[in-house]
Order: C-alpha cells, then sequence, then structure tokens
C-alpha cells in the first residue's frame, strides 16, 4: 500500500500544474463551506452578544415605515403611561426618545446621546459605579443621571464620577451611576444613548409635552410577549382610530431576523460549494481517464509481468483519493484560517462573544467531501483501467 501512495505521488508531482487546476475547484468548494461553518458558529455567538444588552421581557413599539404619514402614530408620554396601566401582562412604560447634546465634565466636552429611562428593569447591563434612578428621583423629575460605558468612555473618566455633574445642553444633571460595558459590543448602537435621565425629566426638558415616536413597555411573563405585543398593537391602532400602523420588536425578533439572513447566505455558500465540488468532481474524472489513457502500456507491462486487476485499481483509485484528499485539505486550512480570521477580527468585535471554532465538524465534513469525490468520480477511471486487455495495452501507441 505505501509503495502504491508513492507511485501516485511521483505521478501527481510531475503534473503539478494539472494536478494543483485538477482539485481547485475542490479546495473552493471546501473552502467555501468550511468558512461559513465556522462563521456559522462566530455568527451564533455574534447574536447572543449583541441581543444581550436587550431585555427578553421588553420590546418596543414604533410608526410603521409604509404609512404616508408615520407622524400620525406618534405617541404621548401620557399614552404610554395609561397603555402600560390598561393592556394586561405589561408592568412598565418608557418613552422613546432621545435628543443629541453638547456634553461637558470638567475641562472635557463631547456630543453624546441623552434618553429616558425609568426603570433598570430595561437595562441589563451591570452597574459600575452608583445605583439606578430611585422612585422619588423619577416621580419628582430629578435632575440626574447615568452614564453609560460610552459616555464613561467618551468624557475621559477613569476613577468613580458619581456626586460629580455633568452640563447637557443648557441643563445639568448630577451623576447617580454608571453602567459597565455591556456583553454586546454593539449594543449602544442598538439603544442609540449614552446618557440616561428619568422619563419624567426627559418629558419636561426635551419632549415638552410633543408626542415621541415610540415606546418600550416591560412585560411580567415572557411567555406571553406575542400575545402582549398584539394587544398593544391593536390598542394603539384603537387609540388613533385606525389612522395610524404600529409594529413591534424584541429580542426574539431581532434573531429571527439575523438567522433568516445567515440561513440565506448559508444556502447561497452550500450551493457554490456543491457546484465546485462537482466540477471538481469532474475535472478529477477527466485527469483520471487521460492518465489511464497516457499509461495504456505502462498498465499492459504491469499485468503482462503479474500484475493483478485489483492492483492495477488499486493504483489509480489511490491517485484519485490522493487528489481529493489534496483539494480538501488545502481547502479545510483555507477555510479554517478565513473563518477563524472573521470571526476574531469582525464577529468577536461587534459582539464581544468569543464562539468555538468547529473544528471537529470542519475535518469531517472535509472528510466527506473527499470520499465522495473519489467515490463518485475516481472509481470509473481505476475501473477502466483494471479491465484493460494485457495484450491490447502493450500494442497501444
Amino acid at each position: 500500500m505505501a509503495q502504491y501512495v508513492l507511485e501516485a505521488l511521483a505521478v501527481l508531482w510531475a503534473n503539478k500544474t494539472r494536478s494543483f487546476l485538477t482539485t481547485l475547484g475542490l479546495i473552493i468548494g471546501v473552502m467555501a463551506v468550511i468558512a461559513i461553518q465556522i462563521l456559522g458558529s462566530g455568527m451564533a455567538g455574534a447574536v447572543t452578544g449583541v441581543l444581550g444588552a436587550i431585555n427578553d421581557k421588553s420590546f418596543t413599539i414604533f410608526p410603521n415605515g409604509r404609512q404616508p404619514d408615520f407622524t400620525r402614530a406618534a405617541i404621548s408620554v401620557a399614552e404610554i403611561d395609561r397603555a402600560a396601566r390598561t393592556i394586561p401582562n405589561i408592568v412598565a412604560g418608557i418613552p422613546l426618545g432621545a435628543t443629541t447634546l453638547a456634553v461637558r465634565l470638567g475641562l472635557t466636552q463631547a456630543k453624546l446621546r441623552v434618553s429616558a429611562d425609568s426603570d433598570r428593569r430595561f437595562i441589563t447591563s451591570p452597574i459600575r459605579y452608583g445605583s439606578g434612578f430611585t422612585r422619588a428621583e423619577i416621580d419628582a423629575g430629578a435632575h440626574v443621571c447615568i452614564l453609560l460605558d460610552t459616555a464613561f468612555t467618551k468624557l475621559k473618566l477613569e476613577a468613580d464620577p458619581v456626586g460629580r455633574s455633568i452640563r447637557a445642553g443648557e441643563r445639568r444633571y448630577t451623576i447617580v451611576g454608571v453602567l459597565a460595558k455591556p456583553n454586546a459590543g454593539i449594543a449602544p448602537n442598538i439603544t442609540q444613548t449614552d446618557v440616561l435621565i428619568p422619563s419624567t425629566s426627559y418629558e419636561r426638558d426635551y419632549a415638552r409635552g410633543r408626542p415621541v415616536l415610540g415606546a418600550r413597555f416591560l412585560v411580567d411573563d415572557a411567555t406571553r410577549l406575542a400575545e402582549t405585543e398584539t394587544a398593544t398593537l391593536d390598542y394603539f391602532a384603537r387609540l388613533k382610530h385606525g389612522r395610524a400602523l404600529y409594529q413591534t420588536i424584541d429580542r426574539k425578533t431581532y434573531s429571527s431576523a439575523i438567522d433568516g439572513i445567515f440561513a440565506g447566505l448559508t444556502f447561497i455558500v452550500a450551493l457554490i460549494g456543491a457546484i465546485s465540488l462537482v466540477v471538481a468532481g469532474i475535472g478529477i474524472l477527466n485527469i483520471m481517464l487521460v492518465s489511464v489513457a497516457e499509461r495504456t502500456r505502462e498498465i499492459g507491462l504491469r499485468k503482462a509481468i503479474g500484475a493483478t486487476r485489483f492492483q492495477v485499481l488499486a493504483q489509480f483509485f489511490i491517485e484519485a483519493l490522493l487528489l481529493s484528499s489534496i483539494g480538501c485539505a488545502i481547502g479545510l486550512l483555507l477555510g479554517l484560517a478565513i473563518g477563524a480570521a472573521v470571526n476574531e477580527f469582525a464577529l468577536v468585535k461587534i459582539s464581544g462573544v468569543v464562539a468555538p471554532i468547529p473544528w471537529v465538524r470542519s475535518v469531517v465534513i472535509a472528510t466527506a467531501f473527499a470520499t465522495l469525490v473519489t467515490l463518485a468520480f475516481g472509481t470509473y477511471p481505476a475501473y477502466r483501467a483494471a479491465q484493460l486487455d494485457p495484450i491490447e495495452a502493450l500494442r497501444y501507441e
């Protein structure tokens, strides 16, 4: 068997360019499939990380952009409070609104997003310094604030700032807490805020009775989230007498949307891999048939001195197996490298979650591809070589 392998390697090495071009389709196919497998694991981790900052017991309602005038769907703070008291399973509601202000702390100034938040349960990020808002601060519309990690960084803070005050626009707020960096690397982009103030303060200082284009609601029973979202959509549709359309989004919706996108990408890449596999298999079939034709006299000579059909078959079958194995091995290494690089330098930075690379599954896929190609496209040339008549083979020119 070792002798067969050495002879097969010698033949492939003697035709390096032809061997490489023959396996190129297989390399591309395996590389694409392996890379997408790794990215799939990375994406799963990224989804977990991205959604880590979204409370799975909350949802957001906002105007549907497909209506002629979405400003008709604007909601007042009073309507949000009334919905929270009226709709079953909802325990709290806050306006979804933010404004960009020049925020100054000491000698440092930065453009930050200031938004309303009155309930610690809406936030999953842990507290780094201080605490959340008290009920008294919310009821009184106190000039207090909580800094997110983005604000802590942009204001160049290094120590506990609780008790100090910031100037946001024309108003001053006392810092009562700082949130730690969330699990999700892009969570600040999802919440689109840097500084939190009580919803009552936001309404008085910025909304000033004007309606907002959305609200966040917290539910008591997460298993009834879909039911509650439907009830909320119906409630606000009736409130606007059917002249406004709304939509909701929650953690599950985010996850389903991302999963759907990735499923489409997976199908496309799998299709490319399958096409490359077929093309590579045809290439191997063609090259092996050419090799049989080129070595007809050699086959006749081997049979004339006692080589059996099985030995000839094994020789050419091993050559096909080596072509497939080398192509799959190169594709495996490239796929692992590309997938791991994208996962490390893109997905991990986006999500903050390091997903394990599916080494075993990748090796199994590459091995299965090599086996399938060899059996499907390498068996016939080997069988044809084994069936050659030694007398006719010796007379072949």
